[in-house]
């Protein structure tokens, strides 16, 4: 069943436009009503990303918040897995992030989390929205209940330590030239910070966020400005954050970019001879490569698959017991330390590989080569293209064309009406073939 307010990463879209002050309000006051359990007095950590629109966003859920009588701590800019840590470790009721992610400023978003510090579930999500539609006046905290609201300023050498905690005592980074890019975005301080305390020579881009830079020609969705910068100063590693700091992308020596497939064939792999993989396997979403499977299996590790999104990824880890999952996209999760995505936790477990292992990030990062992979949208105005006689024919028949060579991932966007199509084989005309056939279907249903 379609849901009117969240998608596949909280509530997103244009600031001021559908993100507006109204609905800011109205999550915090139903996200408030919805996680009050017992008569203590129950608070929310909220953190938020450089957009200008964030500061309209925080001040609206405060005054849902409080008007529940929810007391409110505000952290200022920081990282989205740093709320979901601090909402735990500060025992909070609920954590908030105000963000859009790798979106640029124009848009927002509201990321929420649960006590245990994991994203709700979508049972919980749609009883929020329950609650946004419905009729809260009677439900509002009398006047002498009211929340109260005010700033924590520790809670960036909070987050920096707990990063740093989770490598070994031995671990330093001397010797290592970094070049870190931050987008503009949520990890700007922390993590140029970090690095530097774990004894690597940092150089920043990406850290002047002005409101309305966030993610422009930076970060982790744009690695062209970290490539350049790497090779111009001839860095041992690029690490590119995206604007709410729970992605990375790699860039190697050579100004090649490394994505999340292959940071999780490292990891594995080193993980495995090191006795730390928790089972013998790695859970990523339909998107990831292939080759990342094939790699696996050589390496007699199994790859599971879930849906797209890293909360679909957490959700397979803790019910089956992994302990490293993530995405294509970079989102890469230890649920060792972490409760969702950690730019900064996966850039130190990638250079702390570089380090023990002694050679180029090149060598080290390059584990497969990937198959051939072709990802193109459809946009489509209203009805269920993917329901059409035609399309299931067109999918019918390049399934078949690609059994043993490949694989389709047919999906419609939780974010936008668009319908992703992405095959992968190893011929990379046969399944430029047969995504274009599908596409054409899709569109031509959509007209």
């Amino acid at each position: 069943m379609a849901r009117k307010y969240f998608g596949t990463d909280g509530i997103r879209g244009r600031a001021n436009v559908k993100i507006t002050a109204d609905i800011a309000m109205k999550v915090g006051q139903a996200a408030g009503l919805a996680f009050q359990r017992g008569e203590h007095r129950h608070r929310v950590v909220i953190g938020k990303d450089t957009r200008l629109s964030s500061y309209m966003i925080e001040y609206a859920l405060v005054a849902g918040f409080t008007s529940v009588g929810v007391d409110v701590l505000l952290l200022g800019p920081v990282p989205t897995p740093a709320v979901a840590m601090l909402t735990r470790s500060m025992r909070c009721d609920l954590g908030v992030m105000i963000s859009a992610s790798h979106n640029p400023y124009e848009d927002n978003g509201i990321k929420l989390f649960g006590p245990d510090g994991f994203k709700l579930s979508d049972e919980v999500e749609t009883r929020i929205e329950t609650l946004m539609d419905g009729e809260v006046t009677p439900l509002l905290a009398r006047s002498p209940d009211l929340g109260r609201a005010k700033r924590i300023d520790d809670v960036q050498a909070r987050y920096i330590e707990f990063a740093k905690r989770t490598l070994g005592r031995e671990v330093t980074f001397e010797g290592l030239r970094v070049v870190i890019d931050c987008a503009n975005g949520a990890g700007y301080k922390v993590a140029p910070e970090a690095l530097w305390e774990l004894g690597a020579e940092v150089i920043k881009i990406g850290v002047e966020p002005n409101g309305l830079n966030i993610n422009a020609d930076v970060g982790s969705t744009a690695p062209e400005a970290l490539a350049r910068k790497v090779r111009e100063m001839r860095a041992d590693v690029g690490i590119a954050l995206d604007g709410d700091a729970d992605r990375l992308i790699i860039v190697d020596e050579k100004g090649h970019v490394v994505d999340g497939d292959q940071v999780m064939a490292v990891i594995a792999e080193s993980w495995r001879e090191d006795g730390r993989l928790a089972k013998p396997g790695v859970v990523a979403t339909v998107m990831s490569n292939l080759g990342l499977e094939r790699y696996l299996e050589g390496l007699g590790l199994t790859l599971e698959r879930t849906a797209v999104g890293d909360r679909y990824v957490i959700e397979r880890m803790l019910a089956q017991g992994y302990n490293v999952g993530g995405e294509q996209s970079g989102h890469i999760i230890f649920s060792d330390y972490c409760t969702t995505g950690d730019g900064l936790v996966s850039a130190l477990q990638v250079l702390a590989v570089v380090q023990k292992i002694g050679k180029p990030v090149s060598e080290v990062c390059h584990r497969f080569d990937p198959y051939p992979q072709v990802l193109r949208s459809v946009r489509f105005s209203g009805g269920k293209p993917l329901e059409d006689p035609a399309v299931a024919k067109a999918i019918a028949d390049a399934t078949a064309r690609l059994e043993g060579r490949g694989r389709l991932v047919i999906r419609p966007s939780g974010t936008e009406p668009v319908i992703r199509v992405m095959g992968e084989a190893d011929d990379k005309a046969l399944v430029d073939a047969a995504v274009s056939d599908i596409c054409e279907a899709v569109a031509h249903a959509a007209a």
